[in-house]
């Protein structure tokens, strides 16, 4: 019989601290082990490490609250607000309503033929210079290239949307020295997207488009046109940049992965979902819950700002084998990495359809590929990914420089 206590363990790991963002895993190890749940000393947040305890939560959307914000700050969960990410049913179910047929499988499989053009453009030309940064030659380009045409956004100004979205995931981490330095530019960001909220800036019949659309129509209130086309830039960006940067590496330091996906490139999308589980984009969320709750015997309390850890349940080992290994045969399709339930990530059929077209092109045009300088870890209170991975390729024979 599991004994419910009015009092958690607290500990004084600080998820969100340099030492730990490096890397991360012992402390989530040290966490787990503590309890379901465990009090930060250093955090105004409770935190929830374990696989089904944080499955749990996310099915749990009426306690486990979006509404109030997902990040640690409160003074940067007010810039959520009225965002698909801030936001409980039923406001939640209306903004995700207004693109739902756009990132449908049908919409989506109407887009396959460019995709896999783009990013087979792009591989030969950083394959043709033999050396190349895999993430800011070939990861960053494609998801920012194919999100910002969904969009509708202009040509002019792209550049600032791969930095503002990651300016807007710091904005998620605590309102401590890093996050008070790029305030200017979580502020740029905002402006940039309410300028871009326009006719005469996105698109007829792109994504934007249907938001003012909606808007038009009565469906969607002028206030929530730009935080939800943000939030579809935002989630539809950073994270994917960083997922497929971090399985270029997976591939690129595993020389029997790589020949092995080069002989069956069907188990392209396997291995993305093996190295999602192992390196999740997206560290945690914070929801707030609306009432007292009971998780495996430890009560929190209404009110209490918990932090839900995508990156922690998917190396838990109470639910997958020896989880700090890369096994593409685990079929880990369960991981968190996307959330789950009602807050799911609405782009991630999208997110994998720019990783099948990258890695198959990747895998087509090269014949091998070699790490030249140690990775540059991307330091980020709630994004893990690569800030620089150089890399050098022999291209596959018949393809050519």
């Amino acid at each position: 019989m599991t004994m419910t206590s009015p009092h958690p363990p607290v500990s004084d790991i600080d998820i969100y601290s340099d030492a730990v963002l490096d890397d991360p895993y012992e402390a989530y190890r040290t966490l787990r082990d503590i309890g379901p749940v465990v009090q930060l000393a250093s955090q105004p947040v409770w935190v929830i490490t374990r696989y089904a305890d944080v499955r749990n939560a996310l099915a749990n959307a009426e306690v486990f609250s979006s509404g109030a914000g997902v990040g640690v700050s409160d003074d940067m969960n007010a810039l959520q607000a009225g965002s698909v990410l801030a936001s409980d049913d039923p406001q939640h179910a209306l903004l995700r309503s207004i693109l739902s047929e756009k990132v449908s499988p049908r919409a989506l499989g109407k887009l396959k033929t460019h995709i896999d053009e783009q990013a087979d453009s792009l591989v030969a030309s950083v394959v043709s210079a033999g050396r190349f940064d895999a993430v800011s030659d070939l990861a960053a380009r494609l998801p920012v290239s194919v999100v910002a045409d969904l969009i509708g956004l202009p040509a002019t100004g792209r550049e600032l949307l791969l930095p503002g979205a990651d300016a807007m995931f710091a904005s998620f981490g605590p309102m401590d020295e890093r996050l008070v330095g790029r305030l200017p530019e979580v502020m740029a960001y905002v402006q940039y997207m309410t300028e871009m909220a326009s006719r005469e800036n996105l698109a007829p019949g792109s994504w934007g488009a249907a938001i003012l659309d909606a808007v038009d129509d009565g469906r969607l209130g002028p206030e929530s046109a730009m935080p939800l086309l943000a939030a579809y830039l935002i989630a539809s960006m950073d994270t994917t940049v960083h997922a497929l940067g971090n399985y270029i590496r997976f591939l690129a330091e595993d020389r029997d992965l790589w020949n092995r996906l080069k002989a069956d490139p069907s188990l392209i999308g396997k291995g993305f979902e093996e190295n999602l589980r192992l390196e999740s984009p997206a560290q945690s969320f914070t929801r707030r819950t609306t009432r007292a709750v009971d998780v495996d015997g430890t009560v929190i309390p209404e009110g209490t700002r918990v932090a839900v850890c995508f990156a922690s349940a998917n190396r838990d080992e109470r639910h997958y084998p020896d989880p700090d290994r890369f096994d593409i045969d685990r079929g880990a399709f369960d991981h968190l990495a996307f959330g789950y339930a009602t807050h799911g990530c609405a782009g991630q059929g999208l997110a994998r359809m720019e990783n099948q077209a990258l890695i198959s092109a990747l895998l087509r045009r090269v014949e091998r590929i070699d790490i030249t300088e140690e990775p540059r870890r991307h330091p980020h209170p709630i994004i893990r990914g690569l800030e620089h991975l150089q890399v050098a390729v022999v291209p596959a024979r018949g393809t050519g420089r």
